[in-house]
């Protein structure tokens, strides 16, 4: 879903005095001289830093350093001033200019603005019975289904964070004397829930570095420990190479290898190894359980997983001086001539890091490089739209 924040200013009559900032009753000044930042040229000495946390002045500052260029998009007045108080920590004081600016007669647009930026000042608080109340309304006067409940709050994004999968690499030749090494990797995994394992630089085992990947991969199944084996399959012909059938040794070794090749999914490989290892010691094989939370398609997703992204993310809330996230965007989109950014956690940015964010936009947009800024919550993309972002980027709206 495209930004829907659009319009253009109608030009003003000659003559007439370059625009002050508009004030609001019971409001503190929304500086609509900073929403053209976009366009403006700023001095070298303009400086970002908010002092105290007051907003108001420091728009005001920056307001005064930049030459304002006229016309250009721009959002509802409203919009613009509930985006600039979210960014500031006053979420109470943006719902209810929101909510008072839809009392007054408006274009169906500049209502449809509002609504989705009501909607999801709720996601974002967590509130998902006044989502729903909001949702009805939506309907009712818009006459089509509103977007979806998706909790926004810390809370809420928390419980739906994908788990980081601890990765341990073994490579080499693995020996017995690898013992407390094995130690932490079984604590590793316990503490994470997942584990993924890379077997891959494997390049050979003796019988006691049988025995404690054995132990390792035997004991985090046991204890429902979601192991990932990257390499599974080079790991098997490995142990193959090192087993032969009636020769009774290396039991550890071809007890690996059945256990290796059922995070294989191969099924007819085990069988003809299970056979093979009756034969030799006159016992009865592992039977045929492939791990419960372990298939061939979810190695190949971890592995892309842990793979460089081709999206760079912003997340959390980046205010103050909390702008680290932002100065790697540019590094990211360096070495890329189309930047996605994925915005879906993003819960709020602050004037300053906004400042910052075109910046570093900017500079990308000079060398060329398409930015995509995906998944942006309506609080947020009004501030951006505020700060002349689309004018260096694409904004999408979380859906």
């Amino acid at each position: 879903m495209v930004l829907p924040f659009f319009g253009k200013k109608p030009a003003p009559p000659a003559g007439t005095p370059a625009p002050r900032t508009r004030t609001t009753s019971g409001t503190e000044p929304s500086a609509s001289g900073a929403a053209k930042l976009a366009r403006a040229k700023p001095d070298s000495s303009l400086d970002f830093t908010v002092a105290g946390g007051d907003m108001a002045r420091a728009l005001a500052l920056c307001a005064e350093k930049v030459q304002v260029d006229e016309g250009g998009d721009e959002i509802p007045p409203a919009a613009e001033e509930a985006a600039i108080l979210y960014a500031n920590g006053s979420d109470d004081e943006a719902r209810e200019v929101l909510e008072a600016a839809l009392k007054t007669p408006l274009s169906q647009d500049a209502r449809e603005v509002l609504w989705t930026m009501l909607m999801d000042l709720a996601r974002l608080a967590g509130q998902k019975e006044r989502f729903e109340s909001l949702s009805l309304m939506f309907a009712r006067e818009f006459e089509r289904s509103p977007p979806g409940w998706v909790d926004l709050s810390p809370q809420g994004i928390a419980k739906t964070a994908e788990p980081k999968v601890q990765t341990i690499n073994l490579s080499g030749t693995l020996s017995g004397q690898a013992a407390p090494q094995f130690v932490q990797l079984i604590q590793v995994g316990m503490r994470a829930g997942t584990l993924r394992l890379d077997l891959s630089r494997l390049r050979g085992l003796d019988a006691g570095g049988a025995e404690l990947l054995l132990r390792a991969v035997r004991g985090l199944r046991k204890a429902k420990v979601m192991l990932y084996l990257v390499g599974a399959g080079q790991m098997a012909s490995l142990l193959e190479g090192m087993v032969f059938r009636g020769r009774r040794e290396h039991q550890n070794v071809w007890l690996l290898l059945m256990e290796v090749l059922q995070y294989t999914g191969d099924s007819e490989r085990f069988e003809e190894r299970a056979l093979d290892y009756a034969l030799t010691f006159e016992e009865s094989p592992p039977s045929w359980e492939p791990p419960e939370y372990m298939t061939a398609s979810q190695v190949e997703a971890a592995i892309a997983e842990d793979e460089p992204s081709e999206a760079y993310v912003l997340e959390g809330e980046i205010v103050g001086t909390s702008t680290e996230s932002i100065r790697r965007l540019g590094e990211f989109g360096n070495a890329r001539a189309k930047v996605d950014v994925n915005c879906g956690r993003l819960r709020r940015m602050d004037f300053v890091s906004a400042g910052n964010l075109f910046n570093i936009l900017s500079q990308l947009r000079t060398q060329g490089r398409l930015v995509v800024l995906k998944e942006v919550n309506s609080m947020v993309a009004a501030l951006m739209q505020v700060m002349g972002i689309q004018q260096v980027a694409s904004i999408e709206l979380r859906p």
